[in-house]
């Protein structure tokens, strides 16, 4: 990221020829010199509004800070269009043919194979895979239909589905069609990996059973529906990781910010363009989601333990209070961490959070910083709280003011 935030930006202003785009009558937020890349305080400033998303320049940022753009404009289009003629292919290999094989698979008695069998035990069967990736889809589609459960947004039908799998001339086997055949089974109570039951939010509003969803007419999908796309392809293509409860949260945000882009190009690829950012933000945070990694220097545990330290170091009678109680970092933190803070605040918020976490050159050292803000800011509560009234406190965030949090993070990383 250190070479980003060396380089320059403009605002906006019309494309030319070298930025091949101009006459396909499109307007760039274009890179040039002037504006220090690295200086976003006229945007992510903890008393400015954040990135604006006019003229896309917010997707424009992100895509560069996620490492998806390059800074030389030149190149934008003719990448843009060989990534999203890529993930067409991911779709065609991983949705598509498999669900023609799935389709095809034992039409007749006579066609069935030992190998194309469903009880075949070889772990390399055909089957095999379709029944592990049925377990990871599943998963993913009870997290997806629960995204932002405070707004209607990904419940509503995009404007642009995708016509490779809607195309109604196909008769293969959609993720759609696959969780309707399969029944779900819901847990009552989710523990995270530390063994912490989370309380939800009352901004959290549990979601509706997959009954109560309003069923769209053929031809159309739910944001949620693209949503599980973009993860199940994750999933495909990351087997080590595969999904992780959790990665829902960091891609609804930013599939929200460029399927609502005001550019309508720009929107009518959000699925692509989301896939190859959460990728590059998940080869960042991924240590967080891996379990065997949990204890090692790259791991969850070792950053909750950063923000006490940090906090050890900044107000030490908060510190104290907290160890006093015993209430321990993977209490709170663990979720505030792994989630980028995606659950503590509505979606505006988290979005204006990342403005400032993305520019930042140490995007994740300041994480660290915003989370024990979040903690000092609290500090006259905590300290005449009990143990389970700090633990409501930590678990549902009072403060909405954003600009606060990130006002006091940006005091703790001046006074380093």
């Amino acid at each position: 990221m250190s070479s980003l935030h060396k380089s320059r930006v403009f605002l906006e202003q019309p494309c030319d020829k070298d930025g091949g785009a101009a006459s396909q009558g499109h307007t760039w937020p274009v890179l040039g010199t002037g504006l220090p890349f690295g200086n976003f305080s006229r945007f992510c400033g903890a008393e400015q509004p954040g990135i604006p998303c006019e003229g896309g320049l917010r997707c424009l940022c992100w895509k560069i800070l996620l490492n998806y753009l390059p800074l030389e404009r030149a190149s934008w289009t003719s990448i843009l269009a060989k990534q999203r003629e890529l993930y067409s292919q991911f779709l065609r290999e991983m949705i598509i043919q498999p669900g023609i094989a799935k389709a095809n698979m034992g039409v007749s008695r006579e066609d069935v194979t030992f190998e194309d069998h469903p009880l075949n035990p070889n772990p390399d069967s055909r089957w095999n895979t379709y029944f592990r990736d049925n377990e990871v889809l599943l998963q993913i589609d009870k997290d997806v239909r629960r995204l932002c459960p405070d707004i209607s947004f990904f419940q509503r039908a995009t404007e642009y589905p995708c016509l490779l799998i809607l195309d109604p001339q196909n008769e293969f086997e959609t993720l759609r069609k696959r969780v309707e055949q399969t029944t779900l089974k819901s847990q009552t109570v989710a523990r995270n990996r530390s063994g912490v039951t989370n309380m939800s939010s009352p901004q959290k509003n549990s979601a509706p059973s997959m009954n109560e969803y309003v069923v769209l007419p053929n031809g159309c999908e739910a944001h949620w529906e693209v949503v599980e796309r973009i993860l199940f392809i994750y999933a495909k293509l990351n087997p080590g990781i595969a999904y992780v409860q959790g990665m829902n949260e960091i891609v609804g945000p930013l599939y929200y910010t460029f399927a609502t882009d005001p550019n309508s190009e720009w929107r009518e690829h959000a699925e692509a363009d989301t896939f190859f950012c959460f990728t590059n933000l998940m080869a960042e945070i991924r240590d967080n989601f891996i379990k065997s990694l949990d204890d090692s220097q790259c791991g969850i545990t070792y950053k909750m333990e950063k923000v006490y330290a940090t906090l050890k170091d900044k107000d030490m009678e908060l510190y104290l209070k907290l160890q006093e109680q015993n209430i321990k970092p993977q209490f709170f933190a663990f979720r505030w961490l792994t989630l980028l803070l995606s659950q503590e605040f509505v979606l505006p918020d988290v979005i204006r959070i990342w403005d400032s976490l993305f520019a930042d050159s140490n995007r994740f050292d300041f994480l660290l910083l915003v989370c024990c803000a979040m903690l000092i800011l609290i500090r006259e509560q905590l300290l005449e709280g009990d143990f389970t009234v700090n633990m409501r406190l930590l678990q549902d965030y009072p403060i909405t003011d954003v600009c606060q949090v990130l006002q006091k993070a940006k005091e703790l990383q001046d006074s380093q």
